[in-house]
């Protein structure tokens, strides 16, 4: 071969080389820019959802709420595929936000079975970054669910799902509500201190509100509720459960009585009431409701 002629092809091949350098350099540096944007959104999201740093006002939550499942979303779409952890994580706290938003503050209908859809949705999808969850569900959803390892994605499903089959009574009826059971009941197994023990809390008041054909247990309800006050004493809502759907449909008075005291004496202690701000704001509402339908000594 002519010099040249060489040193023109070794030319072109330097700069064949020196091209892919910077194209794998730009692609590295874009690569690293979309890392720092998913990573801002995270935390953005993060620091809005906190219900705990600083005062409590429930009202203005809200607000807050709606931006954390906001950038959640918008962070959830700059996560890769592969980027498991970070997806579960997202895809959680979406589902866990949509249902909060639905609970706490949606009034219309339609409104809060969109928000149950979309978190039941979230959890599903959170389920099924799990290769051996996909797997299972191709014979069964149901044995799926009851042998899934992401506690949250589970226990958020069950949450959302409940929820959401309040507006679907034939999906509930023909199979529904027992996936909620089987939900909660594999929550209770993988993470029974979740959330001040809230698997217990959730199976005890699905059981108790169920009717038994369905399979409500006012029995194992009580039980399963004061196992999640074994847990967390700070958590209100297990004594607004015990006295509104057990003691109250009982006519149990004096039973009544003694768990609204103990919720009303609970949210009278700064330190245990805002260990749990939302929840416990929600359930003090309740407290205050149940006790002008029938007033107790305190």
């Amino acid at each position: 071969m002519p010099r040249r002629l060489t040193v023109v092809v070794l030319c072109a091949v330097l700069l064949s080389i020196s091209g892919l350098a910077q194209q794998s350099l730009a692609q590295q540096s874009l690569a690293q820019q979309s890392l720092v944007q998913q990573s801002d959104l995270i935390n953005s999201a993060d620091a809005s959802f906190d219900r705990w740093s600083g005062d409590f006002s429930f009202p203005a939550y809200e607000a807050q709420l709606r931006e954390a499942i906001t950038l959640y979303e918008e962070a959830l779409s700059t996560v890769p595929p592969d980027a498991v952890q970070t997806r579960s994580y997202v895809l959680d706290r979406l589902a866990q936000g949509y249902f909060e938003l639905g609970m706490a503050y949606l009034t219309d209908r339609g409104e809060q079975e969109e928000a149950y859809g979309k978190g039941k949705d979230y959890a599903l999808a959170s389920l099924r970054l799990d290769p051996a969850f996909v797997e299972t569900e191709k014979q069964s959803f149901r044995a799926a669910l009851s042998s899934a390892h992401d506690a949250l994605a589970v226990f958020w499903y069950g949450n959302n799902l409940g929820r959401y089959l309040n507006f679907h009574m034939m999906t509930a009826l023909s199979g529904g509500m027992k996936d909620v059971q089987a939900a909660f009941e594999r929550a209770l197994e993988l993470d029974p201190t979740y959330l001040g023990g809230a698997p217990w809390r959730s199976l005890g008041s699905f059981l108790a509100q169920v009717p038994a054909f369905m399979g409500g247990d006012k029995d194992r309800a009580r039980a399963a509720l004061e196992s999640a006050i074994k847990i967390d004493p700070s958590f209100i809502e297990n004594y607004v459960d015990i006295a509104d759907y057990i003691a109250r449909p009982a006519k149990d008075w004096p039973a009544f009585c003694d768990e609204i005291n103990t919720a009303l004496a609970v949210g009278a202690d700064d330190s245990k009431a805002a260990k749990w701000p939302l929840y416990n704001a929600l359930a003090l509402q309740r407290v205050h409701d149940l006790a002008a339908d029938h007033p107790c000594e305190n």
